[in-house]
């Protein structure tokens, strides 16, 4: 391990590329703790301590690296693009000009990045002006809901100075997403998932200190062991895929043969990733709203009770149910098992027992249906995980756990290949085995 960190910096690219992204996180965690102005920094701290008791808040919190219980300048944090990408990819499925941009490659792949720039820079204008009235004047609880008290960071609520705080968030936004495009060409890594991830892995140090500190030094012990082992579950997963081998036939062109080559099509475990997640949890938040805007006691009751209490057996039931059905659904938007019998039969290829056609299509899609679920029942429970060690532990919070865990260990992973692929291209010893 030691000779491969050092033949990292062996090679004078790619010592230029990771010192680029290292600066670029460093500006990244730099901008997450400057306010905006005019913010009081005493209800900043009470927003900070609502953040710690999880929800609604602590989940957009978490995607920020702190910054949006700072109200800092980044306080938006990446999320914008993450939604204005995932609205982009499940419109190619219905909008016939986006699926057609998708099949021209690179020139349509850029039309798409520039739609989903403005559509970023649209939304992150909608969330910053919907977060400067919903704090601006202390209305926090309509929408994180009950528990969250009203707390108003803006005392100078005036016309110029809600506009300077929703020009800064965007601008934040739009800068964060300039910053994740440049770690992606000039850096190393994929930019966007580098900055999520350094946001989700930023409060891991101060969360352990906090387990030991109220738990003491054997809770501590044992739920750093139960990190490792969750840590070494999602590598496994997400390692894991189904290869379909694929074999193309033999053509003469002229005098020289082409094709007759053998491939695979590799089957992730865990298709959709950490998006099943996402969808749930925005999913399972939306009756705080509902609850909040008919005002029905039981309701509001009911919803606190169960349906946000995260050691509720009925949160803990829906919150597995709706990762599951989204992991089937991304997944079915992902890979189009029509789309990919097709491009086979083009390239005169076919699966070895199987007829090019329908019945390849069916036969893939018997495939990932199968392998779906496994992967689908396991990050619905690492995702119920925490909720079962606060319970059990009496600690209030597991840091390794849950949506942090899945994303660090995936970029980590992504990185990680291409950083070996450069040593490998050089003839180092790179460090995947």
């Amino acid at each position: 391990m030691l000779s491969s960190l050092r033949n990292m910096f062996k090679v004078p690219d790619l010592r230029n590329k990771i010192l680029f992204t290292l600066i670029m996180i460093v500006a990244y965690r730099f901008g997450a703790h400057i306010p905006v102005p005019g913010i009081d920094l005493t209800a900043v701290e009470t927003l900070k301590d609502q953040a710690k008791e999880g929800g609604v808040l602590g989940f957009l919190n978490l995607f920020s690296g702190g910054a949006l219980t700072q109200f800092a300048v980044f306080a938006l944090g990446i999320m914008p693009y993450i939604t204005s990408s995932i609205i982009m990819q499940i419109l190619g499925v219905v909008i016939p000009k986006l699926e057609e941009w998708q099949n021209q490659g690179a020139v349509g792949q850029r039309k798409i990045t520039q739609w989903t720039r403005y559509l970023t820079i649209a939304i992150a204008l909608l969330q910053a002006t919907a977060l400067t009235f919903l704090f601006g004047r202390g209305g926090g609880n309509s929408f994180f809901g009950s528990n969250v008290p009203d707390i108003i960071l803006l005392p100078d609520f005036t016309l110029p100075r809600v506009m300077l705080v929703i020009l800064t968030l965007t601008a934040g936004t739009a800068l964060l997403m300039w910053m994740g495009e440049l770690i992606t060409q000039r850096g190393i890594g994929n930019g966007m998932s580098l900055l999520i991830f350094t946001s989700v892995v930023s409060t891991l140090p101060f969360q352990f200190g906090a387990v030991r500190a109220e738990g003491g030094n054997v809770v501590f012990g044992i739920l750093v062991i139960l990190s490792i082992a969750i840590l070494v579950g999602i590598v496994f997963v997400e390692q894991g895929q189904r290869r379909i081998p694929v074999q193309f036939a033999k053509r003469v062109v002229g005098r020289r043969m082409y094709g007759g080559q053998s491939t695979y099509i590799p089957l992730k475990v865990n298709q959709a990733g950490v998006i099943p997640i996402i969808f749930a949890s925005s999913i399972l938040y939306l009756p705080a709203l509902l609850s909040n805007v008919v005002q029905w006691d039981w309701l509001q009751n009911f919803v606190d009770d169960y349906v946000l209490n995260a050691t509720s057996p009925v949160h803990l039931v829906l919150y597995g149910l709706l990762i599951v059905g989204f992991a089937y659904f991304y997944t079915a938007i992902s890979f189009d098992p029509a789309k990919q019998a097709d491009t086979i039969r083009k390239q005169g290829g076919f699966i070895p027992g199987i007829r090019p056609g329908p019945q390849t299509e069916r036969y893939l899609a018997r495939i990932l249906n199968r392998i779906t679920l496994p992967g689908a029942l396991f990050i619905a429970f690492i995702a119920i995980l925490p909720s079962i060690v606060l319970t059990i532990a009496d600690v209030s919070v597991f840091p390794f756990g849950g949506t942090t865990v899945l994303i660090a260990v995936g970029v980590a992973l992504e990185t990680m290949k291409q950083i070996d692929s450069q040593l490998m291209m050089r003839n180092y010893e790179g460090f995947l085995k």
